[in-house]
Order: C-alpha cells, then sequence, then structure tokens
C-alpha cells in the first residue's frame, strides 16, 4: 500500500474518532443505567456472587466480540464463532484427556485448530469469492459437525487434568489482593482485549484490517494482497475463538459438543452495542467489551428479575435492530 493511500485510510479514521467516542461513551452510560437499575429493581442482583457469574459470562462473550470485531471491521462477518468456540474446546479435550498430553498443549491445540477453521473461511472467502455470510454459515455447520463427531456427541469432562480449572474459574488475583476475587477468565480477557487493541492500532495487520473494511477496492488498487490479509483476519478471529473455547470449557470442567448455536449472535450484538460498524471501516475492542457486558448484565438481570428466556431473546434482536439503526444514522451524518 502507497503513502498515500496510508494516509487516506488514517484521515479516514481520524475523521471517524468522534462518533467512535460518542458510541463508546453512550454504551457506557447505557451500561451504568443497567446496572442501577437492576440493582434496585432486581432481588439478588449486586450480591457478590451475582457480579461473578456476570463477569464469567462477559468473559466468553468479550472474547468472542473480539474476535468478530476484527472480521467485521474489515468489511465482513462471521456467523462461525460460537460453533468454532466448541469445536476448539471439544479439540482441547481430546488433547488433554483421551491423548493424555500436558495442559499448555491443548490450550495451543485449541488456538491452533481455531486459526486453522477461520483461515479456511476466509480462503473460501477470499479464493473462491464466496459471500462472508454463506462461508461463515457454511463453516458454522461445519464446525457443529465435527464437533458432535470428535467427541461422539459426548461431553469430553477434564477430570484428569485438574489444572484446566484454573483457566477460567479460579481466580489468582485473590491470593495478592485476597478481597479482590476476580475470575481468571476476565483476566484473560481483558489480556486478549489490550493485545487485540495494540494489533489493530499499532501493527501492519490492524492497519490492513481498517483499509479492507473502509475501501477493499482501493487497497487492491494500491498493492495490498487483499487476498492474503484477508485470510489473515479470519486466522486471527479463530485462534481468538480459541481462547474463548478454553474459557467456556474450563468454566464447565467439559468440552459440550452440543453448545455453540447462539453465540454468534450475542459477539455480533456486543460489536455493534460497542460502535463496530457492519459496513466495516471502524470498531474498537474497548467498545466491544463494553457491549459485552451490557449483554451479559442484561441477561442476567432480566433472569434475576423472572423474565422469561423466550422474551430475553426477544429483547436481544430489539437490540441489535436498534444498535445498526443507531450506526446507520450516524454514518448519514459523517
Amino acid at each position: 500500500m502507497t503513502d498515500t493511500t496510508l494516509s487516506k485510510a488514517d484521515d479516514g479514521k481520524k475523521g471517524i474518532i468522534s462518533i467512535g467516542t460518542l458510541q463508546k461513551a453512550v454504551a457506557f452510560v447505557v451500561l451504568i443505567a443497567l446496572l442501577a437499575f437492576f440493582s434496585v429493581f432486581a432481588p439478588n442482583f449486586a450480591q457478590w456472587s451475582n457480579m461473578v457469574n456476570i463477569m464469567q459470562a462477559t468473559a466468553v462473550n468479550g472474547v468472542l466480540g473480539v474476535a468478530v470485531t476484527f472480521v467485521i471491521i474489515s468489511g465482513g462477518i462471521d456467523l462461525s464463532v460460537g460453533t468454532m468456540m466448541t469445536l476448539t474446546a471439544v479439540m482441547s479435550g481430546i488433547i488433554l484427556t483421551n491423548l493424555g498430553m500436558p495442559l499448555p498443549f491443548g490450550i495451543i491445540g485449541a488456538m491452533l485448530f481455531g486459526g486453522l477453521m477461520g483461515s479456511v473461511s476466509g480462503a473460501s472467502i477470499a479464493k473462491l469469492k464466496i459471500p462472508p455470510f454463506i462461508a461463515t454459515l457454511g463453516m458454522m455447520q461445519i464446525a457443529r459437525g465435527l464437533a458432535l463427531v470428535f467427541s461422539g456427541a459426548k461431553p469430553i469432562y477434564f477430570n484428569d487434568t485438574p489444572s484446566y480449572y484454573y483457566i477460567s474459574s479460579e481466580s489468582s488475583i485473590s491470593r495478592i489482593i485476597p478481597s479482590l476475587e476476580v475470575p481468571n477468565g476476565v483476566l484473560i480477557m481483558f489480556a486478549v482485549a489490550i493485545v487485540s487493541s495494540i494489533v489493530l492500532n499499532r501493527t501492519i495487520l490492524g492497519r490492513y484490517v481498517f483499509s479492507l473494511g473502509s475501501n477493499e477496492e482501493a487497497a487492491r488498487l494500491s498493492g495490498v494482497n487483499v487476498d492474503f490479509w484477508k485470510i489473515v483476519t479470519y486466522g486471527v478471529s479463530g485462534m481468538i475463538c480459541g481462547v474463548a473455547g478454553l474459557l467456556i470449557s474450563s468454566r464447565l470442567n467439559s468440552a459440550q459438543p452440543a453448545l455453540g448455536l447462539g453465540y454468534e449472535l450475542d459477539a455480533i450484538a456486543a460489536a455493534v452495542i460497542g460502535g463496530t460498524s457492519l459496513s466495516g471501516g471502524r470498531g474498537t475492542v474497548l467498545g466491544t467489551i463494553i457491549g459485552a457486558f451490557i449483554m451479559s448484565v442484561l441477561t442476567n438481570g432480566l433472569r434475576v428479575m423472572g423474565v422469561q428466556e423466550e422474551w430475553k431473546i426477544v429483547i436481544t434482536g430489539v437490540i441489535i435492530i436498534a444498535a445498526v439503526y443507531v450506526d446507520i444514522l450516524l454514518r448519514k451524518k459523517m
């Protein structure tokens, strides 16, 4: 990519900083308002044990949200993040439980397999010119089926790897600060968010991700290997899904092959609520994390208030539509 093109991409990002900041600010205010509302009107919502449940749920959705943020900023979409998370959890179970290998091999295996599946999706989009919606929809079904096949349609338990529990549910920080019992999964989510934010804002990959989402054809004409960077983007997203697979399986102490469906909607909703534009070219990891907390607080608060599961699904759908509509209005004012 030429310096001229890079400067244009930078100018575009600078020009939308105010809009992105506004969306993050609004999302943060909404989060505070939800916390205040449920603390007053939902019995037991503000109890620490419930806060821990919210943080653990946010850890999984937040990491998946970060994964899909990469893809959406690049101008794509990924409907397979939920089932890829499940498949990577199953692969970790096979490596640790069935093969009896040490914990580091299970962690690396989950992330590498997620990266492989993501790269396959990226290749089908970049090389075969299959629309992202269709390609990742197909990958969603493939990952779901492989998870069932590899596991024999049965949960894989990590009883022979007791240290696996520490990945998500244990609180290492409480050993240093006893009063701060924050689950490791939450710390991992923030670590993933920090690294991902650095990648998006300080590396060549991040610059190309924004460029692809802003104007793919301009990037191609400037000499950027669009197909390569698109595959890399989906591969990185898949690796992050592997981290989510480790978190959810550690929390449950088992790899549940039937899980996964529906998580992609929460991940996309978290990204959109946090200011990531479905048209590509705009988004931040911080906004996605705030959006993930909003989704978790809303879901948990409605559950504590006794709202039926069916209505929680309806409300989630309304939030997604509202967030996209706000993004459309903001883009018209650009």
